[in-house]
């Protein structure tokens, strides 16, 4: 399949990374709820008498408002309630959305997690979550209201919420140069990550009119290192993270305030990568070389493997033959029923996913037909517009709208659901001189005896050349790449038609 010329590949190839980014910000600034654990036998310790109250922030981005953030504790007979609520209005790729994110836990009187309910709405799509703790079993529904999923994680030490984790990290008495290392869960992505909170100093800071001597914190996430001030008795004043995002306490008049012209920067275009030099003809290259910079040699993403060799920071991308084998890694046998699995976000076990499948494919088509036809329906019945959600195969077919991860999320369902082992990859690909952040999917086809790359967002199979992929999987996969945005590199080597 060819890719089509027209608007699709300069407008929509990159909307999906905003989703990733979006994700880093509600586990990181407080505003989804977090589990946090120390690694080995203990834990974080979450101060016996915490502050209740309510707090409130700005969300700024270069300086310009973009929304607000509040933040509430509340003592209750057993324990404690928390409630976070974050509002943004977010640009992806010129497309304005309000994106809006709502947490409610219920603590323990020691500060363990008992309960919590999330959800993430945009102008289109709404995803929730919602979980249950039993020793250290989490228990978590997630999808789309009224058509939730169920999954049991087994967690390693006993969870705490994560929306006080640095007003706890504030007050263990840490001194300078001192550092603590906890575990990251985040209930959207259901991904776990180590992050880095280290006590920097003291150092004065003006916050509402006033300045004061305040603790400043490095966290590390991700490869990334973001900061954090707070006050004597922890509380935060402010958080600075990725592209310029700043949180920064107010009153509530003046959170509230301002709302009406609050709007990003097209953070899509802040986060792509420039290109070393121009790509011509991207649908016509066969090899493209290129000199990764900005990624560490122990980094845990899927530079090699399939139609990609890594060697010293050098990664060499061959594309798929058209005809033929494509003698790529992963033949069938154990392991390969994963990539035939239902999971709460890909619903390839669903009805109406099946039915659809059913539909487009028919019974007698070898696999590279029926991978082709899919890709052709998905391309041709999706109107392409960047959303902030969390992507979802069963809504996206109900909604027929989405990016690319809403793309690759209905298409590796309809694939596994027809019986074609699929999975999600996510990188970059090249669009009008540089490189933006993007997902597609690899297929099983066993009469060509390998893996196939597809996007149908461009309606491509195989994908060009300058689809670099990272990562491969779902949404929890997808957090590794937050740590290159805003450092990852590309030096063009060399291209081959």
């Amino acid at each position: 399949m060819s890719r089509p010329a027209g608007i699709w590949r300069w407008r929509l190839a990159g909307a999906g990374a905003i989703f990733l980014f979006c994700i880093l910000l509600a586990f990181r600034l407080g505003v989804a709820d977090r589990l946090f654990s120390r690694p080995g036998s203990a834990v974080v310790p979450v101060a016996p008498e915490r502050t209740v109250g309510e707090a409130w922030l700005n969300i700024l981005q270069g300086g310009r408002k973009i929304g607000y953030a509040r933040r509430s504790t509340v003592r209750t007979g057993a324990g404690f309630g928390f409630s976070e609520e974050l509002f943004m209005k977010i640009n992806t790729l010129g497309v304005v959305q309000p994106l809006i994110v709502r947490t409610e836990a219920g603590l323990a009187a020691d500060g363990r997690l008992r309960d919590f309910r999330f959800t993430l709405g945009s102008n289109l799509f709404r995803f929730s979550a919602q979980g249950s703790l039993a020793g250290k079993r989490l228990t978590v529904r997630v999808g789309v209201p009224g058509e939730e999923a169920e999954r049991v994680i087994d967690l390693t030490e006993a969870p705490y919420l994560g929306g006080g984790i640095l007003e706890s990290v504030g007050t263990l008495g840490l001194k300078p140069g001192e550092a603590t290392t906890v575990s990251v869960f985040d209930p959207a992505s259901l991904g776990q990550r180590p992050a880095r909170i280290t006590f920097l100093g003291e150092e004065p800071l003006r916050v509402m009119g006033s300045e004061r001597k305040v603790r400043k914190l490095s966290v590390e996430l991700l490869g990334v290192k973001q900061f954090a001030w707070v006050d004597p008795d922890g509380g935060v004043l402010r958080e600075e993270g990725l592209l310029g995002i700043v949180l920064e306490r107010a009153t509530r008049e003046e959170a509230l305030n301002g709302l009406e012209g609050a709007l990003s920067a097209d953070l899509t275009e802040i986060a792509a990568v420039t290109a070393s030099q121009p790509i011509r003809d991207p649908a016509s290259l066969k090899l493209l070389r290129v000199r990764l910079n900005g990624v560490a040699e122990t980094t845990q993403l899927a530079l090699a493997g399939g139609r990609q060799g890594y060697e010293k920071g050098v990664l060499t991308i061959r594309r798929e033959p058209v005809a033929g084998p494509i003698g790529t890694e992963g033949g069938e046998g154990r392991g390969m029923n994963r990539y035939l699995a239902a999971t709460p976000l890909v619903q390839a076990d669903h009805p109406k996913l099946r039915d659809k499948a059913a539909a487009i494919v028919s019974p007698g088509d070898s696999d590279e037909a029926k991978a082709a036809k899919l890709v052709a329906w998905v391309h041709a019945n999706l109107k392409k517009v960047p959303v902030l959600s969390v992507p979802n195969a069963l809504e996206t077919l109900e909604n027929l709208t989405g990016d690319c991860n809403e793309h690759a999320a209905l298409l590796a369902a309809l694939a596994r659901a027809a019986g074609l082992p699929a999975d999600v990859e996510a990188g970059v690909v090249y669009l009008r001189g540089k490189f933006f952040y993007h997902a597609w999917n690899v297929i099983y086809l066993r009469n060509r005896g390998g893996w196939m790359t597809a996007d149908a967002v461009l309606g491509q199979m195989p994908a060009d050349a300058t689809h670099i992929r990272f990562v491969r999987g779902e949404a929890d996969r997808q957090l590794d790449l937050v740590g290159l945005i805003g450092r990852l590199k590309l030096d063009i080597l060399e291209m081959r038609e």
